[in-house]
């Protein structure tokens, strides 16, 4: 059976904190009926993902979009069609959102998302929204002062709110020892801290989640911490994406973009490349390699969350 391909787009509107959401219910008389999602719908003939949004967003709430910009698209696989869900975020609009066919609508905060039922496809766009544009990767330190005074800084400076804590010289119970300190730092801005290293960390370490390295990723059969904590992982090819999506990684980072000075005999992905491998990768993907804040809004229009990088945020 040849399955019918749906092209939907759909809004992720923030509010101007970035604390809430906005959320439709679906009718209780259509398919998936009373469930919860992102407003937005089919794309009509010739229609771009924006034109198409633009129009149900007027539409269904009221609202004109001012300025968006591409989040994530997801393909999702139902028994009876394939659907692609084009999603944005809007960042600025004007007038004030109301069911205006009759649906549910409601601001949700962040942190209680989790709590209402979505469509299985709508799944990964919780993942994108919660997270932000930017994943510092904190570079080796010897000195802890100057590690927590940079870390301290990129938060309080440069509003970095997601930072993966890299020290691969040190043993693990001087790891642990800086992850307690940084994770205060962190919870302080209310940033949330990654592991580096082995699942078991987090039996020592009460951080928001860990990030597997690529070799860590492929021995693994299925998800090696609960749900309640963000997984991660460092990918580089489609087979290594295909592992991370089946054990249910919640992001991961895509590299060498770029040639780098650490890696300099690997070849780089490329933007083309990195595009095409994003497309189906089901789940929000950081470039890696090479890149810096002038790069944030190029990787987001080819279908990144955004960007990760150790040298331009740790100055």
């Amino acid at each position: 059976m040849v399955k019918r391909r749906v092209h939907v787009a759909a809004a992720a509107i923030i509010s101007a904190d970035g604390r809430e959401v906005l959320l439709a219910r679906r009718p209780s008389n259509v398919d998936q009926g009373g469930l919860w999602e992102f407003p937005g719908g089919k794309l009509a003939p010739y229609e771009t993902g924006l034109e198409a949004l633009k129009r149900e967003l007027h539409e269904e709430l009221g609202v004109e979009i001012r300025r968006a910009q591409p989040l994530i698209r997801i393909h999702h696989e139902y028994a009876d069609k394939h659907v692609l869900l084009d999603v944005w975020q809007v960042h600025d609009f004007a007038g004030e959102p109301f069911g205006r066919e009759g649906q549910a609508v409601r601001w949700v905060p962040m942190k209680e998302l989790h709590g209402y039922p979505f469509p299985a496809a709508n799944l990964p766009i919780l993942r994108a929204v919660m997270l932000p544009t930017e994943y510092l990767i904190s570079a080796e330190e010897e000195d802890e002062d100057v590690f927590l005074t940079r870390l301290e800084r990129a938060m309080r400076e440069d509003g970095v709110r997601l930072v993966q804590l890299r020290a691969k010289t040190l043993d693990e119970d001087a790891y642990v020892a800086r992850a307690e300190q940084a994770l205060a730092v962190c919870r302080r801005f209310e940033a949330r801290l990654m592991l580096n290293g082995e699942p078991s960390l987090l039996e020592r370490v009460d951080a928001d989640g860990i990030h597997l390295t690529s070799e860590r990723l492929m021995s693994l059969e299925r998800r090696p911490i609960s749900e309640d904590k963000w997984l991660a992982a460092s990918t580089h090819d489609h087979g290594q994406l295909a592992q991370a999506h089946r054990i249910g990684c919640d992001f991961v980072t895509l590299s060498p973009l770029r040639t780098t000075p650490s890696h300099p005999e690997v070849a780089p992905i490329g933007w083309h490349d990195f595009q095409q491998l994003v497309e189906h990768a089901g789940m929000p993907v950081f470039a890696l390699g090479g890149m810096t804040r002038h790069d944030a809004n190029h990787a987001r229009a080819v279908g990144a969350q955004g960007i990760a990088s150790i040298r331009d945020f740790w100055k």
